[in-house]
């Protein structure tokens, strides 16, 4: 089953001109628009539901409590965890990385232990892992990203010979950001768990773009992000296993996450209330619901199959433009959707600004990868990512873009 065209009525922001053109949105890797069902769910906790959850016996407050434990469960569905507690709801990856470097990592490792990522990480699943090692006297390593002849993969030699019992977790991405690289995240489990490792993905390039199952994978943690998969900002999921979560102290205390306190101490509650101290956000984990069921009614092997489809067209499409680099898997090669590149002596803030005055929205930068860049000796890259309301029509508007600033700094 394909998507429908019609689907782009579903998103407000879409209708819309910039700078007298019709909005080409192409920055869906750093957030993607939201369908009129996740706003309306918002709105309507606001107008009717708008309490604070788990301690209030009055309607308003039973009814928030209801809405927000039901999005947990539909978090758990989405993912195919095994029970819903073990989905803590955070503000996003970025929270839900550090919660375990922060709550997991203290008590588990020690000098002479490793930590294992990988070079294209993001810089939310490489920092909290410098900060951790810096605390414990563990070691930090990295799998490296082979050459553009292996399409900057990940060199998997390198791993098995990294992977040894020394390493205590290993954190990877599952689609890197600024490649479009998907790595094989059941694989790679596999891997870790055959020398003990723990495992944290990094989810939030792929959890809205295909089928993401947690226990088909394997993994010990999963994080991802609800704005990046037509959910609201500030709201997402920190993934667990019960055993680990229920063996963690809390990150962050105070109300909530409590079974007894004395002026002496406190006893905690069982994943996932000891996870989440204070008023949670509500209103957007409804959203996140509603962004669940939305994206289920389109079908995510279609969602898949569209933006993937669309990245591999814009990777061979601009392929064809002269003076071009393109990072990760060459033309006609599979990828994510999204592609980045960069012209010799065009500057990515350039570009993405030139492409503004066509209507076309892109993300140019470091793209939270400079250690990535610089093995790849490159100061940024533009990145056009797609989502489930782009179109081909759009990726012509894109190329015609691209061209015109070639012309234009070619002088």
């Amino acid at each position: 089953m394909s998507l429908s065209p019609n689907l782009r009525i579903d998103f407000p922001a879409l209708d819309q001109h910039v700078g007298g053109k019709p909005l080409v949105y192409l920055d869906n890797g750093a957030t993607t628009q939201k369908p009129r069902s996740v706003i309306d769910a918002i709105a309507r906790y606001y107008e009717r539901d708008n309490s604070n959850v788990h301690r209030g016996l009055h309607a308003l407050s039973m009814r928030a409590t209801d809405g927000y434990e039901a999005a947990r469960v539909r978090a758990a569905k989405f993912i195919n965890a095994a029970h819903s507690a073990e989905i803590v709801f955070t503000r996003g990856t970025t929270e839900s990385i550090n919660l375990v470097a922060q709550s997991w990592g203290p008590a588990n490792l020690k000098p002479g232990d490793v930590i294992l990522a990988t070079e294209m990480e993001h810089h939310s699943n490489l920092v909290p892992w410098q900060q951790l090692a810096a605390r414990t006297g563990a070691t930090l390593k990295y799998v490296p990203v082979a050459g553009a002849d292996a399409e900057h993969g990940l060199d998997l030699d390198a791993l098995d010979q990294l992977l040894t019992p020394r390493v205590k977790l290993f954190a990877f991405t599952h689609l890197s950001n600024t490649l479009g690289v998907l790595n094989d995240a059941a694989a790679l489990c596999a891997k870790a768990r055959a020398v003990g490792a723990v495992t944290v993905i990094d989810a939030a390039q792929s959890i809205g773009h295909e089928l993401v199952d947690v226990q088909a994978i394997g993994c010990d943690f999963l994080a991802f992000s609800g704005h990046k998969m037509a959910g609201p900002t500030g709201i997402g999921v920190l993934y667990g296993r019960r055993q680990l979560l229920d063996t963690m102290p809390p990150w962050q205390t105070g109300g909530g996450i409590v079974v007894n306190v004395t002026f002496e101490g406190s006893t905690w509650k069982p994943s996932p209330e000891r996870h989440e101290a204070g008023t949670p956000n509500v209103a957007d984990a409804i959203g996140l619901h509603a962004a669940f069921d939305y994206l289920d009614s389109l079908g995510r092997h279609s969602i898949a199959a569209h933006d993937y489809a669309l990245g591999e067209r814009a990777c061979a499409a601009l392929s064809e433009l002269p003076g071009i680099r393109i990072l990760g898997p060459k033309p006609g090669k599979p990828r994510g959707g999204l592609v980045s590149f960069a012209f010799a002596d065009v500057h990515a803030h350039d570009v993405v600004t030139f492409a503004d005055q066509d209507g076309v929205a892109l993300r140019g930068g470091h793209h939270c990868n400079q250690p990535l860049m610089r093995k790849l000796g490159l100061p940024s890259t533009t990145r056009a990512s797609f989502y489930v309301y782009n179109t081909n029509e759009e990726i012509e508007v894109l190329v015609k873009s691209m061209r015109r600033i070639q012309k234009f700094f070619a002088g």
